[in-house]
């Protein structure tokens, strides 16, 4: 757990590899130490068509969702973490936001099918 989803504009491609992306934000939650490097789950979505405040310039937003029961502390660290990784990746004239949201423990279920 967590899993991390990077939704971004399909312009940045050109200059940002989806892989470089997910990377920095895996980077970030490992260094966050609040995480099993082999609980961290990340996909990535381009965006082909958006509009940011009335334009359409870039954007990468991260959605980290995590079960309850971290703390405000933890969770705030964590977003600052992720967007300091976004930050340093040269593009300009792009809007970076990341997001924290907690799944209620209670109802989440999870299995696995082994091969």
């Amino acid at each position: 757990m967590p899993h991390c989803i990077v939704e971004y504009s399909q312009n940045l491609e050109q200059e940002v590899p989806p892989m470089d992306w997910l990377e920095a934000v895996q980077d970030a939650c490992m260094k966050s130490e609040l995480f099993q490097p082999s609980d961290i789950k990340l996909r990535a979505f381009p965006c082909k068509h958006f509009i940011t405040g009335g334009l359409q310039d870039a954007f990468v937003h991260v959605t980290i969702r995590i079960l309850s029961g971290r703390t405000q502390e933890q969770k705030n660290r964590l977003a600052q973490s992720v967007l300091d990784a976004l930050c340093c990746f040269s593009v300009k004239q792009v809007s970076l936001t990341v997001e924290i949201l907690e799944m209620d423990s209670a109802s989440y279920a999870r299995k696995i099918i082994p091969s």
